[in-house]
């Protein structure tokens, strides 16, 4: 067995076409693979989290437009709404046409279920979130931005029809990317952007989340 072993090794000398690799691996080379892959793991490690983040970062940024595009959506509904003291808007038309028109042609009602403001809200934006996901009542607006002609061939009588409409602006109440809950900072149209918000009515929405996004700026600043 000596004498096989002291061959092998004389013939790994003389013969340096003789695959070394049949031997196997020093302990050093394996110490020095692995340091390698530790080094690869650890530097991917920051990049996948980034990679994750960035994603989350991408939805609140989506989500944050959905609302706030919903909250628009909702004030130029309001316009020629409610008159003081109403409980329905009514003719939208009224006696004076185009008094009450808005200058928005995306509009193409107009909210008819006064119930849903208070006095405190003058500025007749949503008074909850929840309001735009279980939707309210609304009816036809009269004529278009344009004057004069109904958006289709019905008379002011058939637009002005006790038939009820529900208009919903949010499908669901959407969660924030950044807490995985429905817990968004809210602000009225009365309150700057550090108060609580005062219940009055939402004016715009931000994530609730203290932690800093790849921009170096608070979610909550968003």
């Amino acid at each position: 067995m000596r004498s096989r072993s002291i061959y092998k090794r004389i013939s790994v000398h003389l013969c340096p076409s003789v695959d070394r690799s049949s031997f196997g691996f020093t302990l050093f080379e394996l110490v020095v693979t692995l340091a390698v892959l530790a080094v690869l793991v650890v530097g991917t490690i920051p990049l996948s989290q980034n990679a994750i983040k960035r994603q989350k970062e991408l939805r609140l940024r989506e989500t944050l437009r959905q609302i706030r595009g919903a909250i628009d959506e909702f004030k130029r509904d309001t316009i020629g709404a409610c008159p003081q003291g109403a409980i329905t808007t009514g003719n939208p038309i009224g006696r004076n046409p185009g008094a009450n028109v808005p200058a928005d042609p995306r509009s193409r009602v107009v909210i008819d279920d006064c119930t849903i403001f208070d006095t405190e809200n003058l500025d007749r934006f949503p008074p909850d979130l929840q309001t735009l996901v279980d939707g309210v009542r609304v009816r036809e607006r009269g004529i278009n931005v344009q004057g004069g002609r109904p958006f289709d061939d019905r008379n002011a009588t058939d637009l002005n029809a006790t038939e009820e409409i529900v208009k919903v602006y949010l499908r669901e109440l959407p969660i924030d990317p950044m807490t995985g809950e429905s817990d968004w900072n809210l602000r009225s149209s009365y309150q700057d952007a550090d108060s609580s918000w005062d219940n009055i009515n939402v004016f715009d929405v931000s994530s609730s989340s203290d932690q800093e996004g790849l921009n170096g700026e608070k979610y909550s600043d968003w």
